[in-house]
């Protein structure tokens, strides 16, 4: 017995020392080892996308990481599926919105309907299309690559967007952005910018989301989380900040919201780590 305990003891550090502060829920499916994006499903399931390459699919996994349902999304092609968001009529909005050279000039949000009550395995998307006013050259200069974007959240009727240092040299400062959360074409409005921190490979912002009460905002990097609460909205980077080391140094690319203090995320295959659904409480 006592055996016992010591190897189970051990067992449950090692594990703790593997995820830092997150709690390993379980191994996501291998054909999404490039997972760039969640939304919360029902009954403690999650849809994720692959990012470039990927299918034209979304795809339902619940917390025992088995497929539960996959949907190909007509009027859309994955160029670079990044992050997802959820609002609360059931729509799923999927940004393909990855510019890792600050190249594109056809960045569109898909917005599907509520994906839970597609009877058939495909589901058709609207096109919300849109451009950064202030980009004027594609690709700007090293110093300006500011304009890939993989993280995204929906609050009060609008897609906030904030995007991806990828500049030289590296500031940490990520440009947030605003659209409106339907059909059309449009100039992202500019609402501000926040530095996140200037460590170069753990300081880019990868996702992001709000919670259901609408007082807490998460963006996420690769293992660290930036938390805003007592904000407004158009200017949430100004409310109080907590920084959090999540003790990890995986590709996490995803978060959401599962409750008002509890965050599921997931990372991409890497070196034969990663690639698993985690929870964190705060």
């Amino acid at each position: 017995m006592i055996r016992f305990t010591v190897i189970l003891l051990f067992s449950i550090l090692t594990s703790c020392s593997n995820y830092g502060q997150l709690t390993y829920i379980t191994k996501i499916p291998k054909k999404l080892d490039e997972n760039s994006g969640m939304a919360i499903g029902r009954d403690s399931t999650v849809w994720l996308v692959n990012d470039s390459g990927g299918a034209d699919k979304i795809y339902q996994i619940n917390f025992k990481g088995k497929y539960v349902n996959q949907l190909e999304v007509k009027n859309a092609k994955n160029k670079d599926w990044e992050d997802m968001a959820r609002d609360k009529d059931g729509n799923v909005y999927i940004a393909d919105t990855g510019n890792n050279s600050n190249k594109r000039k056809d960045l569109v949000i898909y917005k599907i309907p509520d994906p839970e009550k597609e009877k058939g395995d495909k589901i058709k998307a609207e096109q919300i299309e849109f451009n950064y006013p202030e980009q004027k050259k594609f690709p700007p200069e090293q110093k300006n690559l500011l304009y890939d974007t993989e993280a995204i959240f929906y609050a009060k009727d609008s897609l906030y967007l904030i995007t991806k240092n990828r500049s030289h040299p590296f500031k940490g400062n990520a440009l947030i952005y605003r659209i409106p959360a339907k059909k059309g074409n449009y100039k992202a409005t500019y609402l501000g910018e926040f530095v996140a921190c200037t460590d170069f490979s753990t300081c880019k912002i990868t996702s992001a989301d709000i919670s259901p009460d609408g007082k807490t905002i998460a963006l996420l990097g690769y293992g660290r989380l930036w938390l805003f609460t007592n904000f407004k909205l158009a200017n949430f980077f100004e409310g109080e900040l907590k920084e959090i080391d999540l003790g990890i140094r995986t590709q996490l690319e995803s978060i959401s919201f599962l409750n008002n203090n509890t965050l599921l995320l997931s990372d991409e295959e890497l070196h034969k780590s990663g690639r698993n659904l985690y929870s964190y409480s705060f």
